[in-house]
């Protein structure tokens, strides 16, 4: 018996979601979808997917939130976190609550297949030579949301503890990562 991977698609930009939940189809899984945390908690009680994609900022509760709640819920689910507001500090957290993959936004459908079988290959091997260290801008970007993360997303105590203005802070946060 061939049976379609399902996957819930949990992402608050309807566009996107529809595009992509869209595209996931036509590649032979079963989607559905949700557009914030109680819809896709719901969604996960009444029938347990097998794969979840969750954007890490939406309305209400986090995509982290969402991730370790999907975890608890069924600890087969493969969860892959997708955010438009990368940054290593989110990923590793992600990771520990249970997420096998971090992705940025923007990502096509056969990214975000291609995530779900990564733990399926064997893992590949690196050299000391492959190695490339972030610009200043992108180790900035990580301290910032790391001491971010840690304040539980508190602003104003993420400014005093990095000391600086929290306007500062917030003008920061609205900017994309560095790529490099």
């Amino acid at each position: 018996m061939d049976e379609q991977p399902s996957i819930l698609l949990v992402d608050d930009d309807e566009v996107f979601r529809e595009r992509l939940a869209r595209a996931l189809r036509e590649r032979g899984w079963e989607v559905r979808t949700a557009g914030d945390y109680t819809s896709a908690m719901e969604a996960a009680r009444a029938e347990s997917p097998q794969h979840a994609l969750v954007d890490l900022r939406m309305p209400g509760r986090s995509g982290l939130e969402l991730v370790r709640d999907l975890k608890a819920c069924d600890a087969t689910t493969k969860v892959v976190v997708l955010t438009g507001y990368g940054s290593i500090a989110t990923a590793v957290d992600a990771v520990r609550l249970g997420a096998s993959h971090y992705l940025p936004k923007p990502a096509d459908a056969d990214e975000i297949i291609a995530a779900f079988s990564r733990d399926e290959r064997e893992p590949l091997q690196g050299t000391a030579d492959d190695f490339k260290a972030p610009s200043l801008a992108r180790a900035e970007w990580e301290h910032i949301n790391r001491v971010l993360s840690d304040c539980g997303g508190n602003i104003s105590e993420a400014a005093r503890r990095l000391g600086m203005h929290r306007r500062s802070l917030q003008l920061k946060l609205k900017k994309y990562p560095p790529r490099e």
